[in-house]
Parts: C-alpha cells; sequence; structure tokens
C-alpha cells in the first residue's frame, strides 16, 4: 500500500479502477455489494492525501470518470446516425465523464477541508459532501440525476419500499453511508466497537428488509380494480435508422396497426412510443387520417408521441387521439435534452455547422406546463422519455392521480445497457410515487409496474409486441408524494448536527 501512495500513476490507476468497478453495481449488472470495496479504499486513500487539496479533488474527481465513462458510454451511440456527428464521438466519450466527475472532485475537496481524521466522523462528512454534490448534479444546468449509487439496490424490492418515505436523494445518501462503513474496520477502535457498529448497520439493513418485504405481502392482499376498458401498452421495436431514411409514413403506420391487433369491439387505449412517427409533423397525420378510421373504432383512444409545430415553434408532445385523429388531450414536453433536442448557445453553436441529434435543424421548445391528462376517468401524469428520472419533480400541481405514463424511445442509446439504466428510474418513481408506472418504449424496455415496483409485465428491447392491462391495484399517497425533496434536507440536517456533535466532542 505504502508504494500505492508514493507513486502517482498507481494511485490513480487504482482510484480509477475502483471507480470503474462501482460501475457494475448498476442495471443491468446490479452487483451492489463492488461498492463495500471500492468506497471504503477511496475513503482510505483520501485520508492520507487529506493535506494536500490538489490530490484530493483528482482523487475524487479520476473516481467519478471510471465511474461514468464505464456507465455512459451508451452516449455515444447517438452520434452514430449521421455523419456529421461522428468525428464528436471521442469528445462525447470523454469530455461528458470527465464533466460528471467533476462533482465527484468537488466532493473530495470539500472532505478534504473539514480536516478529516481515520474515525467515523470521516464517514459522516464524505456521506454528507457527496449526497450534496450528487444533489446539485441533479440540478444543476437542468440536471442529470442518471446513475445515483442508489440505484445498484433496483433489483431489491424489499430494500428500496423505503423510497416511499424518503425519496432518491436521501436514499441515495443513506446508501453511500451503507457503502463507507466497512471503512471502520481500518480505524484504530477498539473491537467491541467495531463489532457495536457492525451490528448495529445490519440491524437497520435487516429492519429495513423485513419492512420492504412486509409492504410487498400487504400490496399482494390489496385487491385489484377492473378499469371497465383495455390499455394496450405497444412495443414496436422500430429501428432508429428508419426515421433517416425517408421511409413512407403510410408503411410505419401499417406496421403499429398490425402490431397493435385493434378489436373494433373491445373499448381500448392504446399506447404508442414517444416520435413513433418522427418523421412527419401532427399535421401531416391528419393526410392518413382514412387508415386509422378504418382500422380504429369509435371506442378506440390512441395516444402517442409526436413533433408538433406550433407558432413557428417545434414540441414533443405526448397526444391523446380517436379513431379520426382528433386531439382529445395533449402534453408537450418540458425537459429537453441537451444536443439531443436542442442546441445550447444555438445562435453560435449552429453557425459552425452543428444541429440537434434529432432530426431536422431547428431545436425544440420547451413548456412549463404538465397537466394531467385524463382518459376515461382515470388521470394520468404525462411523461415523455427522461423526464422520468426528475426524482420529486414529476407532479408539479400535487394533485392526485392514478398512474405515471412514460412514452420513450431508446434506440438512440442502441444495443447497450443504456435502456436497463433508463427502465430502473420507472422502479424508482412507482415507489417514491406510490403509483403504477405505464411505460411504452420503442428499441426499449415496454412494461406495467405496480405502485411498490413489481414489474407485472415487460417487453424487453430485443422483442416486439403489447402488454395487456385491464385492471390494477389503486394506491394512496406517500409520504414522500406529499414532502418531495423537503425530506432530502431533512436527513442532510441530521448529518450536518451529527457532524458538529462529534467534531465538539472530538476537540474536547
Amino acid at each position: 500500500m505504502t508504494l500505492l501512495f508514493r507513486n502517482k500513476i498507481l494511485l490513480y490507476s487504482f482510484v480509477l479502477l475502483l471507480g470503474l468497478s462501482s460501475s457494475f453495481s448498476l442495471a443491468p449488472y446490479n452487483f451492489f455489494y463492488i461498492n463495500f470495496f471500492s468506497y471504503p479504499f477511496l475513503l482510505w486513500i483520501l485520508l492520507f492525501y487529506s493535506k494536500d487539496k490538489i490530490i484530493s479533488f483528482n482523487l475524487g474527481w479520476i473516481f467519478g470518470f471510471g465511474y461514468f465513462v464505464s456507465n455512459l458510454y451508451w452516449i455515444t451511440n447517438s452520434l452514430t446516425f449521421e455523419e456529421i456527428f461522428k468525428p464528436l464521438i471521442p469528445f462525447a466519450l470523454i469530455l461528458i465523464p470527465l464533466f460528471l466527475g467533476l462533482f465527484y472532485g468537488f466532493s473530495t475537496l470539500t472532505f478534504s477541508f473539514l480536516n478529516p481524521k481515520k474515525n467515523f466522523l470521516s464517514i459522516l462528512m464524505l456521506t454528507t459532501s457527496l449526497s450534496i454534490f450528487e444533489y446539485f448534479r441533479s440540478f444543476i444546468f437542468g440536471g442529470f440525476p442518471w446513475n445515483l449509487i442508489a440505484f445498484s439496490f433496483v433489483d431489491y424490492l424489499e430494500f428500496i419500499q423505503i423510497l416511499s418515505i424518503t425519496g432518491t436523494y436521501a436514499f441515495n445518501s443513506v446508501v453511500i453511508l451503507l457503502f463507507l462503513l466497512p471503512a471502520t474496520l481500518f480505524f484504530n477502535y477498539k473491537k467491541n466497537i467495531k463489532i457495536s457498529i457492525l451490528i448495529f448497520s445490519l440491524l437497520l439493513s435487516f429492519t429495513n428488509y423485513f419492512w420492504g418485504k412486509s409492504n410487498l405481502r400487504q400490496n399482494e392482499l390489496t385487491k385489484k380494480i377492473d378499469l371497465g376498458f383495455t390499455i394496450k401498452i405497444i412495443s414496436p421495436k422500430i429501428n432508429v435508422n428508419r426515421y433517416f431514411q425517408n421511409e413512407k409514413p403510410s408503411k410505419l403506420i401499417s406496421e403499429l396497426i398490425n402490431i397493435s391487433k385493434p378489436n373494433p369491439l373491445n373499448e381500448t387505449l392504446f399506447i404508442l412510443p414517444e416520435g413513433i412517427l418522427s418523421s412527419i409533423y401532427f399535421e401531416d397525420l391528419k393526410k392518413f387520417e382514412t387508415i386509422f378510421s378504418k382500422n380504429f373504432s369509435k371506442k378506440h383512444k390512441i395516444i402517442l408521441g409526436m413533433n408538433i409545430y406550433e407558432n413557428q415553434k417545434i414540441y414533443n408532445s405526448l397526444l391523446v387521439l380517436n379513431n379520426e385523429l382528433n386531439v382529445l388531450e395533449k402534453y408537450y414536453k418540458n425537459n429537453l435534452v441537451p444536443f439531443g433536442e436542442f442546441l445550447p448557445f444555438e445562435n453560435i453553436l449552429s453557425k459552425l455547422g452543428f444541429k440537434k441529434i434529432t432530426q431536422g435543424y431547428q431545436s425544440f421548445s420547451a413548456h412549463d406546463l404538465r397537466n394531467q391528462i385524463r382518459v376515461n376517468n382515470y388521470n394520468f401524469i404525462p411523461l415523455i422519455c427522461y423526464e422520468i428520472i426528475y426524482s420529486g419533480k414529476i407532479n408539479k400541481n400535487k394533485k392526485n392521480y392514478d398512474f405515471i405514463l412514460n412514452i420513450s424511445e431508446d434506440g438512440w442509446f442502441g444495443n447497450s445497457i443504456g435502456p436497463y439504466q433508463h427502465y430502473s428510474h420507472s422502479i424508482f418513481r412507482s415507489i417514491e410515487e406510490g403509483k403504477p408506472v405505464i411505460r411504452s418504449s420503442n428499441n426499449g424496455i415496454s412494461a406495467f409496474i405496480s405502485s411498490n415496483g413489481q414489474v407485472i409485465d415487460k417487453i424487453l428491447s430485443t422483442e416486439k409486441g403489447f402488454i395487456e392491462l385491464k385492471s390494477f391495484k389503486k394506491s394512496d399517497k406517500t409520504i414522500f408524494s406529499s414532502q418531495g425533496n423537503k425530506i432530502f434536507f431533512y436527513f442532510l440536517s441530521i448529518y450536518i448536527s451529527l457532524i458538529f456533535f462529534f467534531k465538539i466532542r472530538e476537540n474536547k
């Protein structure tokens, strides 16, 4: 270890490896136990270099870079569809993880200013610092709360039922604390103190596990409510490349109808993915009204994502239509993907030949309203694509509702781990909000997820077809859905109070 600490190349390489290894705790691997090694080792190295601010910052930055370069490489796949973007692939592969890694760097730099020592207080200080900067990352510059370390537990439903109380950011802070606790083995504590800390942490973990198990069991006893109609979640698996080939819209429409298998006698709501006919605007879809009216009956309603041109602006929209293509409800996307749906600093970058990644040159416009849409006496929160990743921000008007509806196009991720990561956010939102999630994704994972995160049915990104939903279990508001991210700040105040308490005790 002495050689490692003295040789900067070996040191930074080891920390990079720690970050890379932590990325395998996320979907689709979910090897969460890796973090019980990577996080304590990071803390131990930080304690050794705590007086050197530059090295402290570099350690966090390199750890963060290793973490993000491994789990966000798939972003570069979106640059492969047009020749103009391909030269940017190496820059996107390196610069995005470097930028996101800065938040880890600032976390470890802040930690070094707190004068940490080899004791439990250092665990609390690093937990608090990482939690705060991960929260900043989720909101600054529009926010990118993707791949918080809390998502390591997405496959362990019993453990994450606590999200209904804490929400993702508070839970993320608890998870960081949990992963750092093995570092106490390195400290000069007596054996009985180390054993006490271990027993206490295990007791809390098992208490949370059995409470979560009880919640799941209670949900199993809840009776289902008959919808009174059928919801069909369509997963068409249409290759994104086809959008760039000027294919006739009528061919795609016929393909979608064939997959949907509409029965004119059954009252049905068909839910199609985001931008499934992105080569045309909704105004052009009216030309194909006859195809829709022949194949869908008056008992049918259709939800789909389309581009709308309105007042010289383009909106990525979610529309509720009848069989004659009349708009019954609509929602315009609020949170747009930088470079994907709009070009930042467009006046400057457009002159240099840059454009947004999706079709066309004009950027989409963001809307600021997210009203619930109502279909057949049920209320839906509409979310397009990655809007589902924003914990505590999806229900803006705080009114009660029945379903979270998420439509997405995951074809931009390619055949990668990206669709699994995107899908994992749906499970977290369902538990937080205590509401079922209906997810229709093209080239991604389509699913119906219950209000406690249980996957009732799903279609993988490699498959096409539909999910039929005729009943569901109605649920009440959760504590988190009422309180939102205020709960994170409650947790933060507890951590900071404990830090002050231990600091005062340490000084005495």
